[in-house]
């Protein structure tokens, strides 16, 4: 019954993930890989390939302004091989998920 429960808890958290809110992570992830180099030299930290979850842990705001995500980056593998991050990214999207409204950061992590 707790498993059950469980589950089904976790889907309704999935299906509150809206359409803009997944355009946004995909929108701001690629802007940071764009603007660190391309990925055969910078990957965002793992959160920022969570659609189905919104962003997870990197997304820092959800409000009527739009998605605000801060989160770390380095070279390939930095995360899974336990390196140290070389940049840090904060990015704002539209409420549509369709447009950077700002980058508040991008650059070594604070």
């Amino acid at each position: 019954m707790a498993a059950a429960t469980a589950a089904l808890s976790a889907g309704a958290a999935l299906a509150q993930v809206t359409d803009s809110n997944v355009r946004a992570v995909n929108l701001a992830r690629n802007w940071a890989v764009n603007n660190n180099g391309g990925l055969s030299v910078y990957r965002p930290a793992a959160c920022m390939f969570n659609t189905s979850d919104g962003g997870g842990s990197c997304l820092i705001q959800n409000n009527s302004q739009g998605f605000t995500f801060r989160f770390l980056g380095g070279a390939p593998g930095w995360q899974q091989e336990g390196l140290a991050p070389t940049t840090e990214t904060q990015v704002s999207v539209s409420p549509d998920g369709r447009t950077i409204t700002n980058v508040g950061y991008n650059g070594t992590p604070r």
